[in-house]
């Protein structure tokens, strides 16, 4: 992934996929593979399965980028097709369960809006330099006190916190604006 790539919006990489930009096709399935493979996983398909409805999903979403009327709401998008697919392949694979009655599993709904915050946290995260991506990671992540983080980052203990209130708010900064262009599209 080239950083000029990793901090356009989704909209701006829609755009270069349908231009036939080769690396931001790559840079889209780098994106969100985690994203697609973690809704796969929620529906507990077998693992030849759920690999198939994971290539399926990026072949599906190459073809038919065209057809994406908001390219800012790629994501949604996105998961709505790999969630259609998943569907799809539970229903075929069914032999017991006739295929009209197979429900979505519990929480998916919820569980896919953690996962769209999650994603809009972790790209905003990629926004901030590598000196504040440390010191969210060793504080909130790992659960280290400011001492240690201190030591191991070689700052004085006493400048911690306020350089996490300084990285918090450019985090807020890189947030502000995602959360409301998040909103569903229909293909």
């Amino acid at each position: 992934m080239t950083m000029e790539l990793s901090g356009i919006t989704d909209a701006q990489l829609v755009a270069r996929c349908r231009e036939g930009d080769e690396r931001a096709w790559a840079e889209l399935v780098d994106r969100f593979s985690r994203y697609v493979h973690a809704i796969v996983r929620a529906y507990r398909l077998s693992e030849n399965d759920a690999e198939d409805v994971f290539q399926d999903a990026f072949a599906r979403a190459f073809e038919r980028l065209a057809d994406l009327r908001d390219p800012s709401a790629l994501r949604f998008w996105l998961a709505q097709l790999t969630r259609r697919l998943a569907v799809d392949r539970l229903r075929r694979s069914a032999t017991e369960t006739p295929s009209d009655q197979l429900p979505e599993p519990a929480g998916m709904d919820e569980s896919i809006t953690r996962l769209d915050e999650a994603l809009v946290v972790h790209q905003a995260l990629a926004g901030l330099s590598e000196d504040c991506r440390e010191i969210i990671d060793r504080f909130f992540t790992r659960d280290e006190s400011y001492s240690s983080i201190g030591e191991a980052l070689g700052i004085p203990a006493g400048t911690i916190a306020s350089r996490i209130s300084r990285c918090l708010a450019k985090l807020r900064a890189e947030l502000e604006g995602r959360w409301e262009g998040s909103r569903p599209s229909s293909v």
